[in-house]
């Protein structure tokens, strides 16, 4: 086992405890859309079901879109070796999204839309109760920002997630990986990899550019990926701007009820008269 994968496992390993995300008795769907992460996340979770004494299932879902240049075949043969249980279901997205998306605009919002839709529907016909996803770090610290930069709010992908229609629960096991260690695990397994090239084809995408001004700011501090991701896990909603969050109108002083301590010279309690009224008397 190489120092990599040792170092991937700890953080897949330290996710999946932090957030419960993989019991006795699941059965995990592992989306495999034949890139780097994915792979990663496949291999990873096949690990460490072995050392789990196989107690939870393991399958590997990947979609043929119909993109032009798709080829599967090396990755069918890479499944078969590896003994993965698998199925590789083919449905023309492709072309809607070509079709409905205005010129000018990126392809990934309504891609990633449609290609959910067909995971949701193949893991309730199949009984799959956990949906695995190869995001990582680096795509949630870059999503946080990509919304708050350019959609005005703050969100990003969770680690666990229920569905809106309560009947999934998608889970990210690489929440804590570090891309540059995905990639050089990539390459030591040479995994068959499968280019997206309907995404690619689109240059300046807004993810590129925010994920160079990450990688700008580490330059002068490497904590800067690192900060991103705990901020996320450690919101404080007062110091915030969301009223479902906290009642800003209701905000008052609350009356001191130990009258003629030295903390408190105003005694008894006085209300404080909003400027406007004052201003106006």
């Amino acid at each position: 086992m190489s120092t990599t994968e040792k170092k991937l496992l700890h953080y897949v390993g330290k996710a999946i405890a932090d957030f419960n995300m993989i019991e006795t008795g699941d059965r995990v769907m592992v989306c495999l859309s034949g890139g780097k992460d994915s792979h990663t996340l496949l291999r990873l979770l096949h690990v460490l079901r072995s050392r789990t004494n196989r107690k939870f299932d393991l399958f590997a879902f990947t979609l043929d879109q119909s993109q032009p240049g798709w080829d599967d075949r090396a990755l069918r043969a890479y499944l078969d070796e590896q003994g993965y249980a698998y199925e590789i279901e083919t449905q023309d997205t492709y072309s809607v999204v070509k079709e409905k998306t205005p010129e000018g605009k990126t392809y990934c919002s309504m891609c990633s839309r449609l290609r959910r839709g067909n995971i949701y529907r193949y893991a309730k016909q199949h009984g799959f109760n956990k949906i695995a996803l190869g995001h990582h770090r680096d795509d949630l610290i870059q999503s946080v920002l990509m919304s708050m930069l350019y959609s005005g709010m703050i969100s990003t992908m969770p680690p666990k997630l229920l569905t809106d229609d309560k009947q999934h629960i998608v889970i990210r096991p690489m929440a804590y990986c570090q891309e540059r260690d995905i990639i050089a695990y990539a390459n030591e397994r040479q995994f068959p990899i499968i280019p997206c090239n309907l995404c690619g084809s689109q240059e300046n995408m807004t993810r590129k550019r925010v994920k160079a001004l990450i990688q700008s700011l580490a330059q002068d501090n490497p904590k800067v990926p690192s900060n991103l991701l705990n901020a996320l896990g450690n919101v404080k909603p007062s110091q915030l701007m969301d009223h479902d969050l906290w009642n800003f109108k209701g905000l008052a002083i609350e009356p001191n009820t130990e009258a003629g301590t030295n903390d408190d010279p105003v005694s008894p309690w006085v209300p404080v008269v909003p400027m406007w009224q004052a201003k106006q008397g």
